[in-house]
């Protein structure tokens, strides 16, 4: 099943595509079951982390990731590119009856791309996939895990209460020397009046 081409600006869920009166036991086809690498070990993406309970993040999975995805149970996945997703990892998601959620922000090669890079309507739909209960356990990812990623969770910390101190700092911890004034501006701009706070399922800010 591939991705239909349309407004990228909106999110387009990818839902398992057997019916549920299906007489197979609940078993995966063979080729997605799990399997480990040479040494019989999980492979998570890069930059992957546990951003709270339920969330996590990373960089672009890829087919050596499958297995360690299975052992999270997600439910959804939001990326962040305005690309189409790989068929294999479309094929992996409807073999897992995990939903895709696409909000296509732009990436950029500048140092310093303008504040309108990121699109703060669509880190606000974004936010209220995270936030809505039925679709985590959740994956959120884009090309590295650094920017585009790092700036939907930074908005999220703002929603927990965390101050800017501390989103920062995490923000730094992945994007490293690739950290962009531009993202954290856009962060400390970011209007949560909008939301209820903070979420329900979310630990609140650091000590």
């Amino acid at each position: 099943m591939r991705l239909e081409n349309g407004d990228r600006s909106t999110c387009r869920p990818i839902v398992n595509s057997s019916s549920d009166d299906d007489d197979d036991g609940g078993l995966l086809p063979e080729s997605y079951l799990p399997v480990l690498d040479g040494e019989g070990l999980l492979v998570p993406p890069l930059n992957f982390a546990m951003v709270d309970y339920g969330v996590f993040r990373s960089g672009f999975p890829d087919t050596a990731n499958f297995a360690f995805l299975q052992t999270l149970g997600l439910r959804s996945i939001i990326y962040l590119c305005p690309e189409r997703y790989p068929e294999d990892n479309v094929e992996f998601l409807n073999a897992n009856g995990i939903r895709l959620f696409q909000f296509a922000i732009e990436g950029s090669k500048v140092e310093e791309p303008p504040l309108v890079n990121i699109p703060e309507e669509t880190i606000k739909e974004a936010l209220k996939v995270v936030l809505d209960e039925k679709n985590r356990p959740l994956l959120i990812h884009c090309k590295r895990g650094k920017h585009r990623t790092g700036s939907l969770v930074g908005c999220l910390r703002k929603l927990q209460k965390w101050c800017l101190t501390s989103i920062f700092d995490e923000y730094q911890r992945y994007a490293a020397e690739k950290a962009r004034v531009s993202d954290l501006r856009f962060i400390e701009l970011f209007d949560i009046s909008g939301f209820k706070q903070p979420p329900t399922f979310c630990s609140h800010s650091p000590n």
